[in-house]
């Protein structure tokens, strides 16, 4: 096929371009996929080499499976902060032929979609960690192995507390923003950053700890109120609670009012997080019901602790319920209500 570089020019033994020119992609194309644009394309195979197997007559780019991978590989340890030009060398010593000398084969041609946003602009992150930058890039490319990569890593370097506050809440909120002031854009990089942070958190939670001795208190519920669909941060709190070995009950999004109320007479819990996103679904008179619960034998009788988590509730007064500011806050506050176990 006439217009393949030598080796000469690209410092390593020209690969043979796989005959079918319907397999591979324009720059255009590829730079929308993986959520950079055309000119850092163009930029990364001035500079690093990490260009096309298949040019045209007219000498246009066309991106063949094998150059998508190392190309995806290349975003995937930029995003990690790795220097530019040694992830191009690392990207292209892992696409490398092996020991056969044969190339990785092409995929089945993909239809031609045209996606609800063009391209990674930059997200409105502030001075925020630097996984966060990274985190928001693979997001925006909607790169999950990275993005899945990157959230284990910051739990496994910084721990659950900190992953939550000060990488996964701002980079999502980031997004968030994108999405407000971008219309319908982005609504689908915040529901796969969603969905991996959810992943995330799930695989660090414990199983529930036992309730234990029925005269000890009860579990902290954690629930959303009616027509709140929104878990991440109840997610986090149950996994934060697990790591210090509390007893949990969650029960997700959008609970019923009548579900709730059974669920608090039948456990008997020593606090119950009731989360609301926005404030058309925070309710005050359910909280208060929730707080006016009692058990126990007459003269002696137990109600919970009520926690109001979330932006919904901002100005509104819950006298004597909970409304902690930070994660850790409220980590520590319903930590209190459990007795530390007696030394040996």
């Amino acid at each position: 096929m006439s217009g393949i570089p030598d080796g000469e020019e690209w410092g390593e033994r020209p690969e043979p371009a796989f005959p079918d020119i319907a397999t591979s992609l324009t720059t255009g194309a590829l730079a929308r996929r993986l959520g950079v644009s055309p000119t850092t394309l163009r930029s990364w195979d001035r500079r690093y080499g990490i260009g096309p197997a298949v040019r045209t007559d007219g000498r246009h780019r066309r991106w063949t499976p094998r150059d998508v991978a190392v190309l995806e590989s290349m975003c995937r340890l930029t995003s990690a902060g790795v220097p530019p030009a040694e992830a191009a060398r690392a990207a292209k010593e892992s696409a490398a032929p092996g020991p056969g000398g044969g190339a990785v084969p092409p995929s089945a041609p993909e239809p031609e979609i045209r996606p609800r946003s063009r391209a990674a602009g930059s997200l409105p992150l502030g001075d925020v960690r630097q996984e966060c930058r990274g985190l928001a890039r693979a997001a925006v490319r909607l790169d999950a192995p990275a993005v899945e990569e990157q959230l284990a890593a910051a739990v496994r370097t910084h721990g659950l507390a900190v992953a939550w506050q000060e990488v996964m809440v701002p980079t999502l909120h980031a997004v968030g923003r994108k999405w407000a002031s971008s219309g319908d854009r982005y609504v689908e990089v915040e529901h796969l950053l969603s969905w991996h942070m959810s992943t995330a958190l799930r695989r660090c939670t414990r199983p529930p700890a036992r309730q234990g001795d029925a005269l000890g208190p009860g579990p902290v519920v954690l629930a959303c109120v009616p027509g709140e669909q929104h878990t991440l941060a109840l997610e986090a709190l149950n996994a934060g609670l697990g790591e210090l070995g509390l007893p949990t009950r969650m029960f997700g999004a959008a609970v019923p009012v009548e579900a709730l109320t059974a669920a608090v007479d039948r456990l008997g819990p020593a606090a119950v997080v009731l989360w609301a996103q926005a404030r058309s679904t925070a309710s005050l008179p359910l909280a208060r019901h929730i707080a006016g619960a009692q058990w126990g034998v007459k003269g002696a009788r137990t109600r919970p602790v009520v926690m109001l988590g979330g932006p919904g509730w901002l100005g509104r007064a819950g006298q004597g319920m909970l409304r902690p500011t930070t994660f850790r806050d409220a980590l520590d506050t319903l930590a209190r209500l459990f007795p530390a176990e007696p030394p040996g």
